[in-house]
């Protein structure tokens, strides 16, 4: 940034308030600074805990192989106000403030109880929050996966060995179910769709990851649907009894956008902040980021909400060059992301990029029965997304090649020996 630039910036003296201390929070406040902003950062975090990464919640912090997965950013050295336990009660954009409750300043220590925390600029970065299984409030033994305290707590389950039934068969409930048995328990899967992914992947791409629970160990229940839960029993609707030390409820997530409520802020069908291209709100100088908001995508042409870990990594970096711009007159960044996510279980490294629904062709290369295969999608023979099983080098050519709008000859593609950039056509 030019010396003229920055003193345009510095002399505006702005506020940026985060709400929210998870990836694409505490990425936005990082991003802020790598591209000079220069005013005030606030970021309020509902836990108590340093800020932490999600995905080894399921893995190695969840085995007991590590204790957290605390980002690494040093919030002093870099001038941001780190405030934990901070829980947000609402906004409201016309005061240009935040009704916060609790919470603890990293600067000095102090408890503060209800107070409103000023902004002139507000990012949302509230993220997402699990859908819960109707009826099982309060029940013993009912778990969910989402916090460094859901792990901790299933982290001696685990080591007890109990028989476990995981309720859901999507992204989050495969990765649980893995460490389960490699934790020695005894794990049955209930899923109410036909197939593993129902929500995810076309039936006939989800139909080769059903084996994956038998050669597991696990048993994967399709079509069961949960009447109710017991102490110690899952009842399926069927009348089946399971047996489940423990309950882990996996079927899906929805933004935490509750504390928006009366704010003005423009909320999409599933609760998301419905965000424009440059991530802004209905609402001037608000911003919205992550898993909590939608934006439409340029790329794919509809608006997309994507729960996974790439978006809440990337879109920060539009948000911070948009809030800078703002000061220095630049023309506005769009975000228009290749989405992309991966998940690692039951022995198989599992990754997709791109967006699938408007393909008109699907393209194999290799054999879903082995051990690495890949799916790709085409509209109009140019690749629009790609699924690889154990073939990372076909998701890292093929998502450059979604970002290019590059066309592929079906045929070459085909071919599970050539890459994938040389099946261009």
């Amino acid at each position: 940034m030019s010396e003229q630039t920055q003193q345009r910036v510095t002399s505006g003296q702005r506020r940026v308030v985060v709400v929210g201390a998870g990836m694409a929070g505490v990425q936005t406040a990082v991003a802020l600074r790598e591209q000079g902003f220069t005013g005030a950062v606030t970021v309020l975090g509902a836990e108590p805990h340093q800020p932490y990464d999600r995905p080894p919640l399921s893995k190695a912090v969840l085995l007991g192989k590590a204790e957290g997965a605390a980002f690494d950013v040093d919030f002093e050295e870099i001038g941001v106000e780190l405030r934990l336990g901070c829980e947000v009660l609402g906004v409201r954009p016309d005061d240009r403030e935040v009704d916060t409750v609790g919470g603890t300043s990293q600067d000095d220590g102090s408890d503060a109880g209800p107070v409103a925390v000023p902004y002139d600029v507000l990012v949302l970065a509230t993220g997402a929050e699990p859908i819960r299984l109707p009826g099982t409030e309060g029940v013993p033994g009912v778990h969910l996966l989402r916090t460094l305290d859901d792990a901790a707590r299933l982290r001696p389950v685990l080591a007890r060995q109990h028989d476990i039934v995981v309720v859901g068969a999507g992204w989050i409930g495969a990765e649980f179910a893995t460490a389960a048995r490699e934790a020695g328990c005894a794990v049955t899967v209930v899923e109410a769709a036909d197939r593993p992914l129902a929500g995810a992947l076309p039936a006939e791409v989800a139909a080769p990851m059903t084996g994956w629970y038998a050669d597991s160990g696990a048993e994967l229940r399709t079509h069961a649907r949960v009447a109710h839960v017991e102490p110690g029993e899952v009842v399926l609707d069927d009348g089946t009894r399971l047996p489940a030390g423990a309950v882990v409820v996996g079927i899906g997530a929805r933004p935490a956008t509750d504390l928006l409520a009366g704010s003005g802020i423009a909320l999409g069908p599933h609760g998301e902040v419905l965000a424009d291209a440059c991530l802004r709100t209905s609402v001037p100088d608000v911003y919205a980021v992550g898993d909590c908001a939608s934006f439409p995508s340029g790329r794919y042409g509809e608006r997309l909400l994507i729960h996974h870990w790439d978006n809440a990594l990337q879109g920060p970096r539009t948000v911070a060059s948009n809030i800078v711009g703002e000061a220095t007159d630049e023309p506005p960044v769009h975000y228009n992301p290749v989405p992309y996510f991966w998940s690692e279980q039951f022995g198989r490294f599992v990754q997709y990029a791109g967006h699938h629904a408007d393909a008109d062709t699907t393209v194999w290369r290799g054999d879903p029965a082995g051990p690495a295969w890949t799916v790709c999608w085409l509209r109009e023979n140019r690749l629009v997304a790609l699924l690889a099983v154990g073939r990372p080098r076909d998701l890292a050519q093929g998502r450059r090649l979604i970002e290019a709008g590059a066309e592929m000859d079906p045929g070459l593609l085909a071919d599970p020996a050539r890459p994938l950039k040389a099946a261009t056509a």
